[in-house]
């Protein structure tokens, strides 16, 4: 029996890059913030 938790599917190229443009808005934000955190941040953005 294998652990799901284990299987890691292969990951393309093309869908590495678009997972990185994806979540490139929040790269200043600091691991393990929360959702108002989050919702600061974006609002930030918007504003600039």
């Amino acid at each position: 029996m294998t652990d799901a938790a284990e299987c890691k599917p292969e990951i393309t190229e093309h869908e590495q890059d678009e997972a990185e443009r994806d979540d490139a808005h929040l790269d200043d934000i600091e691991e393990g913030a929360g959702c108002t955190e989050i919702w600061e941040h974006l609002a930030e953005q918007r504003d600039e």
